[in-house]
């Protein structure tokens, strides 16, 4: 007996090893703020990242892959979940707002369930509150990636982030940067059509392509290393940025610059029935969305998938259809307010704007930090721009904006309105609408009022907005159409909307009537429940000479410091000259919230 329990033990342990080394490892290496456009290997030539190009030659490059947030936190809240943060209440910036933790794990619980050794090196930035970000992970306390322990304990799953290409490395007299003193030529270079051809710019633009060239030398160390220690053979490679950018108008920007990112997958021989195309070196030019990579990782390694993900496995024995759209949202980005979402084909950029009143380049504390930013901003103010280099400093006026790819690269000719596309604007409009109602668009309320309803109804974003009796999706999406159009004949509904007890319904009824001018009915909810209504009436009554009673509002909702601060700090810089006057009745800096101290540090220079 005693030696056919050992034998039995060595055939169950041969079995159980076996079937580990046959589950393939996974080294996922993101980039910070980079998009296509800084490497090689996407057609840039003057992009120095051999190591990334050599991973194409070695695997597939996919062509048409987005991110769905054009900014870290929200994205990698979309990516730890596998659901979308427009869908938790999760997508404004840095907002650590709550979703229910036992209904929504997180792809590394799948990961251990399966018996994956599951490490991070380092960032996390999950913009999700009660859970800690590292608590998911074996191992997240090393900057450094531990080799030695990656190889004893396969089948691995590891993340390396490397952030030589974030926006910070764009800053100029950080650390040793020097503008003025650039290993790349900022005359060998091409700009983008809506920047300035300007001495700082191209000198901004080289500074970033040495921190690219510096990002691209850190991952090849890392397959370097991998190859080294014999587990390249059993390991899947995944190269990707965490969004676009980063030059400004890209990061933070739903154009394709802000979102269009690099992805190449290497797969080793051992995995050649996962391959998506028969040859190694070619280019995948489906339509893959961020929010679907989770949920492919799981399938790769034979992992359950949660049922609350929202993406499609686009590799793998496990592949599903492909879908004909991406999705991407913005909500706040730091102190700025704004509030868009977009439907990306292969050929074609659909934008909703909900907030078309506001420009796109908002004076943004982070962002200007960039000299690029700065010289474009003076170059505008000094009144030398032309029309497509300075538009992006004024309101949009448009709520909606459509774009070719193929032919404006760069999105800088808005084609709503062109017979041509008639067609193909409704097809991807209507795919948006859908889209909102089959994730439960959380975005239709203003942030404040998004986080009281949720508050006065004990229940988290995720839960409120899939509870028809809190959050009538259909009919804010219907309100917010309305008060879009901007017709004078929608005025009797706008005016309706004025009378409804849902308060999102009251804020795109103000909307409207603040688009079309309509002081009178703003008056009628100048004391209302919603203090994000309150303001918008009062902005509306201020550009329509009724400016005292106006600037009163605005006043008592700084002085007894509402929860549209943040917005009516926003709406001084928006209003101009006629609001500077507030600026004396601004609560105390230590009464401020962090963003609210930093929209204040913006007015005051």
């Amino acid at each position: 007996m005693p030696k056919i329990r050992f034998f039995l033990y060595v055939v169950v342990f041969l079995v159980v090893n076996t079937n580990a080394q046959d589950k393939p490892n996974i080294l996922w290496l993101t980039s910070e703020d980079n998009s296509v456009n800084w490497i090689g290997s996407y057609g840039n030539p003057y992009a120095e990242t051999p190591n990334i190009d050599g991973l194409a030659e070695q695997g597939f490059r996919y062509t048409h892959c987005y991110a769905n947030a054009p900014v870290c936190a929200p994205q990698r809240s979309s990516w730890i979940t596998g659901v979308n943060a427009i869908s938790m209440g999760t997508h404004h910036m840095r907002s650590r707002n709550n979703i229910p933790h036992d209904m929504i794990p997180y792809y590394p619980d799948a990961l251990k369930k399966n018996k994956y050794y599951v490490a991070n090196s380092k960032k996390t930035d999950y913009n999700i509150g009660g859970r800690d970000d590292k608590e998911c992970w074996d191992n997240n306390s090393q900057p450094e990636v531990e080799w030695d322990i990656l190889k004893a304990n396969q089948p691995f799953f590891q993340i390396i982030n490397f952030g030589e290409s974030h926006e910070s490395k764009a800053h100029d007299g950080k650390d040793g940067r020097d503008i003025e003193k650039t290993e790349h030529s900022p005359n060998d270079l091409e700009l983008y059509a809506y920047h300035p051809d300007l001495p700082t710019i191209r000198k901004n633009y080289a500074l970033y392509y040495d921190a690219i060239k510096k990002m691209d030398a850190k991952i090849g160390e890392a397959i370097q290393k991998l190859e080294e220690l014999g587990l390249a053979e059993n390991t899947i490679v995944i190269y990707n940025s965490d969004h676009g950018g980063v030059m400004p108008r890209s990061k933070r920007f739903l154009f394709k610059g802000g979102i269009h990112s690099p992805l190449i997958i290497r797969i080793p021989e051992k995995y050649k029935h996962l391959w998506p195309n028969a040859e190694k070196g070619t280019t995948v030019d489906r339509l893959v969305s961020f929010v679907d990579m989770p949920k492919t990782w799981l399938s790769l390694t034979g992992s359950e998938v949660p049922d609350c993900m929202q993406g499609n496995i686009f590799i793998g024995k496990e592949k599903e259809a492909e879908q004909p759209f991406h999705f991407a949202f913005r909500g706040r980005m730091d102190e700025r307010l704004d509030n868009a979402r977009a439907v990306y084909s292969k050929d074609f950029l659909y934008i909703r704007n909900y907030m078309p009143y506001v420009p796109w380049m908002q004076k943004l504390g982070y962002l200007w930090k960039a000299k690029a930013a700065q010289s474009w901003d003076n170059y505008v103010k000094e009144g030398k721009a032309n029309e497509v280099q300075s538009k992006y400093f004024y309101p949009k006026m448009y709520s909606e904006e459509f774009y070719d790819l193929n032919n404006d690269p760069d999105n800088i000719h808005n084609l709503v309105g062109s017979d041509t596309h008639h067609e193909q604007i409704k097809k991807m409009r209507e795919a948006l609408r859908n889209w909102q109602l089959k994730i439960h668009d959380s975005g239709l309320l203003p942030e404040s009022e998004m986080l009281k309803r949720a508050s006065d109804h004990n229940t988290t974003i995720y839960q409120m907005v899939r509870n028809p009796e809190l959050y009538s999706l259909p009919a804010l999406l219907d309100a917010a159409d309305v008060a879009l159009e901007k017709k004078k004949e929608n005025l009797p509904k706008l005016q309706k909307l004025l009378k409804s007890t849902d308060s999102g319904l009251r804020y795109w009824g103000i909307v409207g009537c603040f688009l079309l001018d309509d002081y009178k009915a703003a008056e009628t909810v100048l004391n209302d429940d919603c203090d994000e209504v309150r303001a918008m009436a009062a902005w509306t009554l201020i550009r329509n000479k009724k400016k005292k009673k106006g600037l009163k509002c605005l006043q008592t909702l700084l002085t007894e410091k509402s929860e549209a601060t943040l917005t009516v700090l926003n709406m001084i810089d928006w209003i101009d000259k006629d609001a500077k006057v507030l600026m004396n009745y601004i609560p105390e800096e230590e009464q401020l919230g962090d963003y609210e101290k930093r929209m204040l540090q913006i007015l005051k220079n």
